[in-house]
This record gives structure tokens, C-alpha cells and sequence, in this order.
């Protein structure tokens, strides 16, 4: 099942000019488009995801592909979100996905008492820039935090990191949607994950593959 790309939204303007055709829903290159393996999950949970705007220009920005695969879940742009001023008050149900000294790990949640649904803000960028979003959107501070516990190693192969037990966005979404609705399966969001690591691994071959990756 397909869906458009309504949920994604720009606190910034985007460049749009692009060097090769580029499918407007995945953004990969038309020759590389991901669309076809994209399966979107129905998840009780929303998501709300804000990305630092260098992640938005990354070429491998799962933050989109989890927003593809979700049938609940928005991306914001920027680095400054006045939209969220009003959480404290208007959001008694949501939750950061930051590590912290507070931070409880995901377990099945309850569904607030008057029905309504949970909010999981996840914050995509490094770590320096997540930082930044933090800082730049107080409000964030003031809401209770969840972080993964250690898990299997992240398949982003491809992306080097100095944090071993680090995962990328998309991977940290899914296993912690998967704590929060035990009951669903929401391994299809990765598909398109999974096919985007083989895509750029066959592009830069196996020799240079082996040379700048850990197996």
C-alpha cells in the first residue's frame, strides 16, 4: 500500500535544484526509487518527527522513509518549531525520544484515559544537531523522555559512527513503536531501509565497500 507525502512538511524553504530526476515522494533518484517497496504500517502511536535541515539534505534520510511507511506520522524541517510551544498544555500524551537521566525505556503503553492517542517526537540529525533542536524548542525539555535499551546492531552499514550501539532514525522508530504496540508488526518500514543499504553498497562497490566499512 502507497501513500502521498501530506505528511511531510517544511519549517524552512527547500532548494529544488536538483542535478538528476528524482521521484518527488522518496527523493531518491528516479533510477533508485524506493516507492515500490514501501508498505505503510497503521500504528496507534503518531510520530512526529523534526529534522535538523543538513539531514534533510542527506542522501540517505530514513527520517523520510519512516514518514512514508507510517500511517501517523509528520516531519517537520528546521530548527525552531514555534508549533510546538503549545504542548505542555495541549499534549498531556507525549513523549521525547532522547536518551536522558529520566529516560524510561518503551514499554506498552496505555492510550491516554480519554481515548487519545500517544505522541512520540523523535528529533533526526546528529547528535550535535539533535542537541540543537533540544536547546532551540525548550518546550521539549519539559516532556517526559523515553531512550532504547541496548539491542542488536544497526544494518546502516553504510554510515559511520563513533557510538557502536548507535542506530539510525528510522531503525530507533520502528524498535521503539514496536515496545510501545507489541501487538504490530511494523518490520515493513524497514524494507525500503534494507534496499536503500544494498543500492548504495552496490553503487560504490564491494572493494570500497570493504575498505571504508566494518563489515
Amino acid at each position: 500500500m502507497r501513500r502521498g507525502c501530506s505528511g511531510i512538511m517544511h519549517a524552512m524553504s527547500t532548494p529544488n535544484t536538483l542535478s538528476r530526476p528524482r521521484c518527488g515522494k522518496c527523493l531518491r533518484p528516479a533510477s533508485h526509487c524506493l516507492c515500490a517497496h514501501i508498505t505503510v504500517v497503521s500504528n496507534r502511536t503518531r510520530v512526529l518527527i523534526l529534522q535538523h535541515p543538513d539531514e534533510h539534505r542527506h542522501a540517505l534520510n530514513t527520517g523520510r522513509l519512516a514518514v512514508l511507511g507510517l500511517r501517523r506520522a509528520e516531519l517537520l524541517v528546521g530548527e525552531r518549531f514555534p508549533q510546538l510551544d503549545a504542548l505542555h498544555s495541549e499534549e498531556a500524551h507525549a513523549f521525547l525520544l532522547f536518551p536522558g537521566e529520566q529516560a524510561q525505556i518503551p514499554k506498552p503503553l496505555v492510550h491516554g484515559p480519554d481515548g487519545a492517542s500517544l505522541l512520540l517526537i523523535v528529533l533526526d540529525g546528529t547528535w550535535r544537531k539533535a542537541r540543537k533542536i533540544l536547546y532551540e524548542n525548550p518546550v521539549l525539555t519539559t516532556l517526559p523522555r523515553l531512550a532504547l535499551e541496548a539491542g542488536p546492531p544497526s544494518t546502516y552499514r553504510i554510515r559511520q559512527t563513533s557510538e557502536p550501539a548507535a542506530v539510525s532514525t528510522i531503525e530507533a522508530i520502528v524498535r521503539t513503536l514496536t515496545a510501545l504496540e507489541p501487538g504490530q508488526d511494523f518490520s515493513p518500514v524497514l524494507v525500503p531501509f534494507d534496499v536503500l543499504i544494498k543500492q548504495q553498497i552496490k553503487a560504490m562497490g564491494a572493494d570500497v565497500y570493504s575498505h571504508n566499512y566494518k563489515p
